[in-house]
């Protein structure tokens, strides 16, 4: 039997059992417990199940991000150019729409988060969060959460962009503190229109 016809049969005896040994896995598919190691490492890097004491266990829906594809904090479909990542401990990412909601998102989990990338509103490139200019207030409208805060890797593209388009310059402590600030308003600031 194939590895991913394993991994399939294990996702279904996980969705059936919500619990399960890795001894006994190897005994169902007559393959060392190091085999099964190898086929559950990629059921837990998506999320499906974590690692317990000698065994696996199913991640309720409830619990997990279902949807790659959407925000953490408000479940709009993320874009790549807005998109605002947190890497966490345990090999965990979460991703947020924008970053008014990974800011967010960021103030709550801040003892886990090791690391926050966004992307550069004038290169497309992917950035570290923590030493981005973020401009906030601006009269661009990028149809997302709000308040906006758009960020730049230098801060000479993010004053050129406050020259052109207005809004006002911040470094990440102060657009955090900004957005964090907003944290009561959250639910009517992410609605969906």
């Amino acid at each position: 039997m194939l590895a991913n016809e394993r991994q399939q049969q294990i996702k279904e005896l996980i969705n059936q059992r919500k619990n399960l040994k890795v001894s006994e896995l190897s005994e169902i598919f007559h393959v060392s417990d190091m085999t099964i190691h190898r086929d559950i490492k990629p059921l837990v890097e998506e999320g499906i199940v974590e690692k317990t004491f000698g065994g696996i266990s199913l991640i309720e829906k409830a619990t997990r991000q279902v949807n790659n594809n959407e925000c953490v904090v408000c479940s709009r479909r993320i874009q790549d150019r807005l998109s605002y990542r947190l890497i966490l401990t345990n090999n965990r990412v979460e991703s947020a729409c924008c970053t008014h909601c990974g800011m967010i998102r960021h103030k709550l989990l801040e003892k886990e988060v090791m690391e926050a990338l966004s992307c550069d509103f004038f290169t497309h490139t992917t950035i570290s969060a923590r030493n981005a200019w973020f401009v906030i207030d601006s009269t661009i409208d990028l149809s997302c959460c709000q308040p906006q805060a758009i960020p730049f890797n230098q801060r000479e593209h993010a004053e050129g962009f406050v020259r052109g388009f207005g809004g006002k310059l911040f470094s990440f402590s102060e657009a955090m503190d900004k957005m964090t600030g907003q944290i009561s308003q959250t639910k009517a600031c992410c609605q969906h229109d």
